[in-house]
């Protein structure tokens, strides 16, 4: 009873504390997003983070349309308790992304990507730390390294494409989402650390990695029960696997073996130079790696599939070229300098990820109040989006036309709109891994156009952009595939 006549005599002092809350988060609002096209009122603490969840493609959508209708280039909204803008102009995300440092942006890769990847992620590291890293990292894409990686990729992905034909005889068509997905963990966990994972490592590897996948398009709650936890703790869990591998590498590169991946090169120079590098940091490291590289490669090779079976002619010339330089009835594996030699399937590669840029946008948060145009004046702590994906579409001429050949001979649309091509940034931390991506995605655009014939499974908005994290198709690439070679490569 006493408690009752408590809550009754506290619940209009509580409603009112709430109400000016709202009211003061409403004011704030209004106040950093000053002229800028947005939402006038917000909802509560949530802001627009349900739309967003909930249908992302939209969502994003809507920022861009806001952005170049109101003719700025940019606009504001709010996401759980953040104001944010989203960057649609290139020379704007140019310039948020040249000016990573303390006192202005902070690249963060994800809204609350501090609580899930940690304080020491590379993407959080700056200036003469940042540069450091970097440049003891270059060794892991050297020619020789690339090679040596481009050997373990072919095996892993030969290896899958059998298993694919295995299941859509079986099955009819196939959606290739998860496939890929599964293809693209098993080529970085091989790549990255080779002879280091168990069987049974790799199995717990997979689920935890699933864990993190789905805590990245989940509301962040850091509380027990809910996927954004999950996600936290199966990263932590990751780094760990993962700091393992680094101990068993430097064991192996200290008793003078050759590198076989990823961690032995790296092991290799930092025994070097830094023997006293801790183990966790370099795991945390790695598992940056492999973040970059899974998710934005899946998204890649499934554009890959849909866009050259929507366009025969261009499948054609690719087929023509690599069957110049290799059968799959050689008997041997494409070479790095066969590779070198594909220039129009390299073509296809970079124009797949223009159109279909696999991180479309690139989160910062303002360190400090930042003027981002003689006007306006980013305030500290703001999340800023910029978006490779709108820029893909500015400067180069006919932008929605899948075009390879805008990359090739006099046209070299890729040195004259360089500044447009934004999928691997741009600045101080674009993508150090950049070649061996393309390499990647190029080497599975070869083998699986000569190992398998395949026609996409087309329903209403099969092309439409789901958002994953990356983008995929909406369908996720539903295929029906058949065997191609007389006889399938096996290595």
């Amino acid at each position: 009873m006493a408690l009752w006549l408590l809550l009754s005599t506290a619940s209009p002092f509580l409603f009112c504390a709430i109400a000016l809350l709202i009211l003061l988060q409403q004011l704030s609002y209004l106040k950093k997003k000053g002229p800028l096209p947005g939402p006038t009122l917000i909802v509560p603490f949530l802001g627009s983070a349900i739309s967003m969840i909930s249908n992302p493609t939209r969502f994003w959508d809507h920022q861009a349309a806001i952005a170049k209708s109101s003719g700025l280039g940019f606009a504001a909204n709010f996401l759980v308790g953040r104001f944010i803008v989203f960057i649609s102009s290139t020379e704007l995300s140019h310039k948020v992304f040249s000016n990573v440092r303390p006192d202005a942006f902070h690249l963060i890769g994800h809204p609350f990507g501090k609580k899930l990847f940690g304080e020491h992620n590379m993407i959080y590291l700056f200036d003469q730390q940042h540069k450091d890293l970097r440049r003891r990292i270059t060794p892991n894409f050297t020619p020789r390294a690339l090679s040596t990686y481009l050997l373990i990729q072919q095996k892993v992905i030969l290896r899958h494409l059998k298993n694919w034909i295995d299941l859509a005889s079986r099955q009819n068509a196939i959606p290739l989402r998860l496939l890929c997905r599964d293809l693209n963990l098993e080529t970085s966990q091989t790549v990255f650390v080779g002879p280091y994972l168990s069987p049974v490592a790799r199995k717990r590897f997979d689920s935890d990695y699933n864990l993190f996948n789905l805590g990245l398009m989940s509301f962040p709650f850091d509380l027990p029960g809910f996927a954004f936890r999950r996600a936290r703790l199966a990263v932590d869990r990751l780094v760990k696997t993962l700091s393992g591998c680094v101990i068993l590498s430097k064991e192996r590169m200290l008793a003078g073996e050759e590198p076989c991946c990823l961690v032995d090169f790296w092991m290799q120079e930092t025994l070097r130079e830094s023997p006293e590098k801790e183990d966790p940091e370099i795991g945390g490291h790695l598992f940056d790696f492999l973040f970059a590289a899974q998710d934005a490669s899946t998204s890649s090779l499934l554009w890959a599939v849909t866009l050259l079976e929507s366009h025969p002619e261009i499948l054609a010339r690719v087929r023509e070229e690599v069957t110049s330089l290799w059968s799959p009835d050689s008997g041997e594996l494409i070479s790095a300098e066969q590779v070198k030699e594909m220039k129009y399937t390299e073509a296809v590669a970079r124009e797949v990820i223009r159109i279909r840029p696999p991180a479309t946008l690139v989160p910062h948060i303002a360190g400090e109040e930042f003027p981002l145009t003689e006007w306006y004046t980013v305030p500290k702590g703001t999340i800023v989006f910029p978006s490779t994906y709108e820029s893909s579409f500015q400067g180069f001429p006919e932008p929605d036309r899948f075009d390879p050949d805008r990359f090739l001979g006099d046209r070299q649309e890729d040195r004259i709109y360089k500044r447009n091509f934004l999928a691997f940034g741009a600045g101080p931390h674009q993508c150090v891994g950049q070649r061996y991506a393309v390499n990647h995605l190029v080497i599975f655009i070869a083998l699986f156009v000569s190992s398998l014939d395949f026609r996409r499974h087309r329903t209403d908005g099969c092309d439409e952009i789901a958002y994953v994290p990356t983008i995929v198709p909406k369908d996720d690439c539903t295929v029906y595939l058949s065997q191609r070679c007389s006889i399938f490569p096996s290595f």
